[in-house]
């Protein structure tokens, strides 16, 4: 098995090198990872410049664009390298409910929707990992049963693991997306040369963590998967919008 591999906190993080070493050990890997921290950066393509691609000595790949950019390149075959899946990940910090819409890491796994195996994204419940090798295992034991997982097309796993050593997680339960609430207004600031320049606030609390949600299952120390698509078509409200034509026209 050929496994591409990205991330969105950067070529140098921690999460990634941890994860390219337990996946090498059960397939061939290639990693391809933003150059910096590209958090938050979603499914965005790079599409005013260039890419430019930099082999660093562990083998790793940095190229000066988005998590998408790096899988869209690594996808393609254009290094010689042709993967049968793509993991994302090991993210510093969670991805649920609502942060799966804004989250490179989500979008990283989501780019290798196309291929022959379901992609991955993996996160750690922290923001300060201490236990990325849990999160890796866990990684490394999902691809190795990955050919016997019958899935509908371009679904994306997205996975969440407590940060604690492997015998405090309690196991793994199937999730569905919490919600967030809004977030906190956006922070002013002024710069010292008196322009005024604002910080996007942190992502709002949970208002969904009720059983069965992602949310959930990580507050109790449980792994957390939740399958993803792209189809976002919201099919309940198909009928209601018919007849609300009919009464407008």
């Amino acid at each position: 098995m050929k496994i591409l591999i990205s991330n969105d906190d950067g070529v140098h993080a921690p999460g990634l090198a941890a994860l390219a070493k337990a996946l090498s050990e059960v397939a061939e890997v290639l990693v391809i990872a933003p150059d910096r921290n590209r958090s938050g950066a979603s499914n965005s393509l790079t599409l005013d410049r260039p890419l430019e691609a930099f082999m660093h000595e562990s083998g790793f790949i940095g190229v000066n664009g988005t998590p998408t950019d790096c899988v869209h390149l690594g996808s393609s075959g254009i290094f010689g390298f042709e993967p049968d899946l793509v993991v994302s990940g090991i993210n510093a910090g969670p991805n649920l409910g609502d942060d799966v819409i804004y989250s490179g890491t989500v979008a990283a796994a989501m780019e290798g929707r196309h291929l022959r195996y379901p992609a991955i994204a993996i996160s750690s419940s922290s923001f300060h990992p201490q236990h990325y090798d849990v999160a890796a295992q866990v990684a490394k034991d999902l691809v190795a049963n990955i050919q016997q997982l019958n899935l509908a097309p371009r679904t994306v796993l997205n996975v969440n693991v407590p940060d604690c050593p492997s015998e405090d997680i309690k196991g793994i339960h199937i999730t569905r997306l919490g919600h967030r609430s809004a977030a906190d207004k956006p922070v002013e600031a002024e710069d010292p040369r008196g322009q005024v320049r604002y910080w996007i606030a942190g992502a709002g609390p949970a208002a969904d963590k009720e059983p069965g949600t992602d949310f959930f299952a990580l507050d109790e120390q449980y792994v957390s998967i939740t399958p993803l698509h792209t189809d976002m078509t919201q099919y309940s409200g198909m009928d209601n919008i018919g007849e609300w034509l009919e009464i407008s026209s």
